[in-house]
């Protein structure tokens, strides 16, 4: 039988165990358990087996877990009865982990715009495209990592390749396996991206997205992320995008056929009102600068998509 969501576990194994220790009959009516044994007359109950009596003038502890003794020079905490929820520290809300607070269910709006040259401390929400071979990754990397304010990247092929058994290769035939893995790894990423901006850190992402498939595609980004999202097209010359893929390994290197055909759709970007970065003669720290000032265009002046 299939418990529904939000259905408590199951008691832990073993003969007659409930929560925390207690007698598993006791939980339930008709098993009231064994009757309680009265002390004496002006006499407290004995403690719990493993537990010390407590001292004169002070009250017993609570029942449930046994006590464990402070460390030195450290204050005693007050105990966990294990009868309900562990209350939040001090100072903490609920909707909180940790220190970290939780996204908003609310899409990602726009920046403000930087003050100055570049995206200067501006928390931006960025999707780099671009073929493969483009050299999406160690741009965004480069440009993450040389941001004055916390960035985070976050790759859709490392996010996708999370999954270890049952990995569904496109490059052994694209079907509706590989499609349904894609679609989970733009969620997680986007996921991801919202949980990095509710937190004050900035998020750029790379992914060969589609101007064909705006659905799947653009569109998709748009509704994981939300209007806020900056998008670039990186789209260097064919020749350069075969001579980085030669260089790759495993099931990121794709037939000189199959990188032909994906630069051939990314063309479609000309035209699309996106801003188009061509690094065909950029090296990776001129690529950066130059998409962190496309960037800033775009918070002035964003794109229409």
């Amino acid at each position: 039988m299939q418990h529904a969501v939000g259905a408590p576990l199951p008691p832990p194994h073993g003969p007659g165990i409930g929560h925390v220790g207690r007698p598993y009959q006791a939980q339930h009516a008709g098993h009231p358990g064994p009757p309680p044994i009265s002390p004496p007359p002006g006499q407290a109950p004995p403690p719990p087996p493993g537990q010390a009596p407590p001292a004169p003038g002070q009250a017993p502890p609570a029942p449930g877990r046994p006590q464990q003794p402070p460390a030195p020079g450290q204050a005693p905490q007050p105990g966990w009865s294990g009868t309900g929820p562990t209350p939040p520290p001090a100072g903490q809300t609920a909707g909180h982990t940790g220190h970290v607070q939780l996204p908003p269910g609310g899409p990602v709006p726009l920046p403000a715009p930087p003050a100055g040259a570049g995206t200067g401390g501006a928390t931006l929400a960025v999707l780099l495209i671009g073929p493969a071979g483009a050299g999406k990754t160690t741009v965004a990397k480069l440009w993450a990592a040389r941001r004055r304010v916390p960035t985070a990247h976050v790759s859709l092929d490392d996010v996708r390749e999370w999954v270890r058994s049952g990995f569904a290769d496109p490059q052994a035939g694209w079907n509706d396996h590989s499609e349904a893995q894609y679609r989970l790894a733009r969620r997680t990423c986007g996921f991801a991206a919202r949980n990095f901006l509710a937190n004050g850190i900035s998020c750029i992402l790379d992914d060969a997205v589609f101007p064909d498939r705006p659905v799947v595609g653009l569109g998709g980004w748009k509704r994981h992320v939300g209007p806020g999202l900056l998008p670039v097209v990186l789209l260097p010359g064919l020749e350069i995008v075969l001579e980085r893929n030669a260089e790759r390994s495993g099931n990121r290197r794709l037939s000189d056929e199959e990188v032909a055909r994906i630069h051939g759709r990314m063309a479609g970007w000309y035209g699309s009102g996106l801003p188009i970065i061509d690094n065909s003669t950029y090296d990776v720290e001129t690529t950066a600068r130059v998409l962190d000032d496309v960037l800033a265009r775009s918070i002035a002046s964003p794109p229409a998509w």
